[in-house]
């Protein structure tokens, strides 16, 4: 005989097991939602870097090509101004929460294998890199026009596939495969076929140099990416946001003092004011060209 009692007591246990089932599909379902907004939101994030880094580095680009046409004559002068807006990503990095940067600021002494010593040869390499490439960016885009220096600037992608291939063992999607052979044959047509938008006056050999140098910049600048990779992965082992920004900030430090030197050891320094006041669009345009040029380009870094 079954005691009333009993019978109750299975009634409430079947009412908490099916509390307790309804509880976790609950939060199962709020940890989907969470899930789907975190993964939305990082589609978002991906889409506003995509846009700002197309916006910024076209109106870099334009503003660089502005700056050769309208009278400006100093190679050191376009190399320096691709550096030397670091400062304004100081701004994102005061943004980010303390904890980021005191994780950010003591990854060499929370890390046993990175050392200071080995982030400044880090800094300091990395740098003498880029301010070398920029002068080589600020060549090709003084010999070429502005269309046929961004088409063969898109032969990084390129190079980058087969650096991050053999450097840090990324794998080839066909996506990326289809995207190198298509700027592979852009960059034959633009080699090949001359430009008669050349600023050059359409001299071939002129021309051929042009996208000569911007091709080596811009295999030194994806083998830059591949090497920084690495050393986030396998020196420092931290990738933050706080960190990568640090990266950015320092070695853009150093190739703004290897711009620095080069405009005066050049003596380029002493053309700067007749340089200015024979811009046709003025002095003030000559400032706001360059101080444009700067932000575009550091813009561009925060992405």
């Amino acid at each position: 005989m079954i005691h009333p009692s009993d019978n109750f007591s299975n009634n409430m246990d079947e009412e908490e097991s099916m509390l307790l089932e309804k509880e976790d599909e609950e939060k199962s379902n709020v940890l989907h939602q969470l899930m789907k907004l975190k993964r939305s939101q990082r589609w978002i994030f991906v889409f506003i870097s995509i846009f700002f880094l197309i916006l910024a580095q076209a109106a870099a680009v334009l503003l660089g090509r502005f700056y050769y046409d309208q009278g400006g004559n100093s190679k050191w002068i376009s190399t320096l101004v691709q550096t030397v807006g670091f400062p304004i990503l100081y701004l994102p990095l005061c943004l980010l929460p303390a904890s980021s940067h005191t994780s950010s600021s003591s990854s060499s002494s929370s890390s046993s294998s990175c050392s200071f010593k080995t982030l400044v040869w880090i800094h300091l390499s990395l740098g003498l890199a880029i301010g070398f490439d920029n002068l080589l960016y600020s060549y090709g885009l003084l010999l070429l026009s502005a269309s046929a220096y961004s088409l063969t600037c898109g032969t990084q992608l390129i190079f980058s596939a087969i650096f991050s291939r053999f450097i840090n063992s990324e794998k080839i999607t066909i996506w990326t495969g289809m995207s190198v052979i298509l700027l592979t044959i852009s960059a034959l047509v633009i080699a090949l076929g001359g430009d008669s938008d050349s600023p050059s006056g359409g001299y071939k050999w002129t021309y051929m140099i042009g996208c000569l140098l911007t091709l080596l910049a811009s295999l030194i600048y994806s083998l830059q990416l591949s090497l920084m990779q690495y050393s986030f992965e396998n020196i420092i082992k931290r990738e933050t946001f706080g960190v990568v920004l640090e990266m950015q900030i320092y070695t853009s430090l150093v190739a703004s003092c290897v711009s620095v030197i080069g405009l005066f050891a050049s003596g380029e320094w002493k053309m700067l004011r007749m340089e200015m006041e024979e811009f046709h669009k003025g002095q003030v345009s000559y400032v706001l060209t360059l101080v444009g040029t700067a932000f575009s380009w550091h813009t561009c870094g925060v992405r």
